[in-house]
């Protein structure tokens, strides 16, 4: 693969010129995660409305997007986003993250798909 040079200078002065803000909060690497999750056949949308109801209030939360798999009727995908690591191990000891956890155990197959990540900054994303 080879970039010429007006791709590699555009991106060079757009990388720049992120915010600093955009590079993490106090410092520290802003914590990111993607995964698709498989629903039991015909629950995706329970578990949709558990997932969405049990993510608000979370401390160090940037952005958490759930969405439907276009092409698989029982995929779910998760994108989050947070301002630290420690932030996000933190929610999943939230009473009302346990208590989704333990009405989502039975409506979910399993999990087929899972990347961290170090998000920038981007549309959507709270600083």
């Amino acid at each position: 693969m080879t970039i010429d040079r007006r791709t590699m200078l555009s991106v060079t002065a757009a990388a720049t010129m992120l915010p600093s803000a955009a590079l993490g909060a106090k410092g520290t690497e802003m914590y990111g995660m993607l995964g698709r999750m498989k629903a039991v056949p015909g629950k995706r949308d329970e578990l949709l409305a558990l997932l969405l109801e049990s993510s608000a209030g979370m401390p160090g939360c940037l952005s958490y997007i759930v969405a439907k798999d276009a092409t698989d009727s029982d995929a779910i995908w998760i994108t989050e986003a947070w301002d630290s690591k420690e932030h996000h191990d933190a929610s999943l000891k939230l009473p009302q993250v346990q208590a989704a956890i333990a009405k989502a155990r039975p409506l979910i197959a399993g999990f087929d798909s899972r990347a961290e990540t170090e998000p920038v900054g981007g549309i959507g994303l709270k600083s």
